[in-house]
């Protein structure tokens, strides 16, 4: 079996309580205790997770990095879920669906920080494309405050063969772009609806944007865009969640 290091607080301690990957064991940093690392600790030990105690330059070896505040996991690599799968499950249980497509989002900075809201208003799947995208890295993990280790993540060949699938299941494509005319706040988002988030700098690609049902901008004013893949991202789902919520 394939592993990975995880690191810091949030993405070991949510990876201990989503319980979606095998973990292997813990390592913390016996030479900075903390609150946070006893925490970590204490569950693990009640999960029966092994917890070996390292050195901090150890840990920067295991994890790559110097940014694991204290604590890193060895786990199985993170579970992709069937897309087909993930919305017949939510019809099935008559919830209504919500997914978010990325196209071409490459920077796993951006990708956590839409996953982090993803989870944070209910998305029932985030879908990324299998090149061109960033993948579901401890770095990503990290950069999501452990949020992907709760979400639904599917990975497609094709983003156009997953858009036609989706709309043959009902589900309305929505794509954001600044360009078009719709503004996001005029159109009824309270259906079963997916959302295609562009790359940070070219948008959606053509033959995505030709498949989507409905193109839709996000208003502003001033002279710059002054909002990147992540916080376009926020803004419609936070509007998708305010208007099921009426």
């Amino acid at each position: 079996m394939k592993t990975e290091v995880i690191y810091g607080f949030h993405p070991v301690f949510e990876a201990l309580k989503a319980a979606r990957r095998k973990i292997f064991n813990i390592q913390i940093a016996g030479d900075k205790p903390s609150e946070r690392l006893e925490k970590v600790a204490a569950l693990a030990a009640s999960l029966k997770v092994d917890v070996d105690l390292v050195k901090t330059s150890r840990l920067n070896q295991l994890a790559g990095t110097v940014q694991h505040q204290g604590v890193g996991a060895t786990v199985s690599l993170f579970p992709l879920a069937d897309i087909g799968y993930i919305v017949d499950k939510r019809r099935s249980a008559h919830q209504n669906q919500l997914m978010v497509l990325l196209d071409s989002i490459l920077d796993p900075q951006n990708l956590g920080a839409i996953i982090r809201t993803a989870v944070g208003v209910g998305v029932n799947a985030v879908v990324i494309p299998k090149n061109r995208s960033a993948s579901p890295t401890p770095s990503v993990s990290k950069a999501s405050a452990g949020a992907l280790e709760h979400v639904n993540m599917a990975r497609v060949t094709n983003m156009v063969t997953a858009i036609k699938m989706l709309k043959a299941k009902g589900i309305w494509i929505f794509g954001l772009d600044r360009a078009a005319d719709v503004s996001m706040y005029s159109v009824d988002l309270t259906g079963p609806v997916a959302v295609v988030i562009g790359g940070e700098e070219k948008g959606i690609r053509p033959l995505v944007k030709q498949h989507c049902d409905s193109l839709v901008s996000i208003p502003q004013r001033g002279p710059v865009n002054s909002l990147n893949a992540s916080a376009a991202a926020a803004v419609v789902m936070y509007e998708i969640l305010r208007q099921r919520k009426h």
